[in-house]
């Protein structure tokens, strides 16, 4: 019965063991977006965290791997191990940044003047040891061609050929409505309203002359015995003066 009891206890403190071990060896998490999107020639900021229950060490290493999006195998292009080791190839050389801090559980990259090319997956591995069996994160970066921006050339005529002529027409209008200085009444004064009783040039000469026609008066003295003889003379021609002064 001791034998037996002994052996239950080695058994027992093995598997409490083990299940220690495990525990600590299996809880690292490692964290990154699913897909990132960017427009090409820009710069893209891959993030990725991580939390390790064992304390960081200069033991706790860092990889970044690429898989092309039209397959292949998987490239590292960036590893952390007590400092950062930038990418010897042509393709990612001098375009990878470190920008993380393990020290707050950051295992950041930066990729500049990303390309189309650039499509794929990105791996995120972080090891801790003990904690070395965390599972790594992935990241589909997309990156798109860049949008045609409005250039200041294209300003320039909108400006001109719409908008200018637009902003004239409507200045002109409303100097027209607020300053209305060239109507009719100002350039056509004798056509304007006035009282009866005003004086109007041109109308002083109007209402001095009568519209009674002029007379001629003619006095003549002659002796009384040429009178008969001088009227019937002279009547008709006094009714001839008399009609042409008419």
């Amino acid at each position: 019965m001791d034998v037996i009891r002994s052996c239950s206890k080695r058994v027992l403190s093995r598997v409490f063991v083990a299940f220690v071990l495990c525990r600590s060896v299996c809880c690292i998490s490692v964290v990154a977006p699913a897909e990132v999107s960017v427009v090409r020639g820009s710069t893209v900021t891959l993030t990725c965290s991580f939390s390790s229950s064992s304390r960081i060490t200069s033991r706790m290493s860092i990889d970044w791997t690429f898989r092309p999006e039209s397959g292949g195998p998987a490239i590292t292009i960036f590893h952390f191990s007590s400092q950062a080791y930038l990418p010897e190839d042509d393709y990612f050389k001098g375009r990878v940044m470190w920008a993380g801090s393990p020290s707050r559980g950051e295992a950041s990259i930066q990729l500049l003047n990303t390309s189309l090319t650039d499509n794929g997956t990105y791996t995120c591995a972080v090891r801790n040891p003990p904690d070395v069996h965390g599972h790594p994160a992935q990241t589909v970066l997309t990156v798109t061609p860049q949008r045609r921006s409005l250039t200041f050339t294209d300003v320039g005529v909108l400006l001109v050929f719409v908008l200018g002529p637009s902003g004239i027409i409507t200045l002109v209008l409303l100097g027209r409505v607020l300053c209305p200085c060239g109507s009719v009444s100002e350039k056509r004064p004798a056509a304007a309203h006035h009282s009866p009783i005003e004086e109007v040039t041109g109308e002083e000469y109007f209402y001095i002359q009568t519209p009674q026609k002029h007379r001629l008066c003619c006095c003549y003295f002659k002796d009384y015995e040429y009178e008969d003889e001088y009227m019937m003379d002279e009547k008709p021609h006094e009714h001839t003066f008399t009609e042409s002064q008419c």
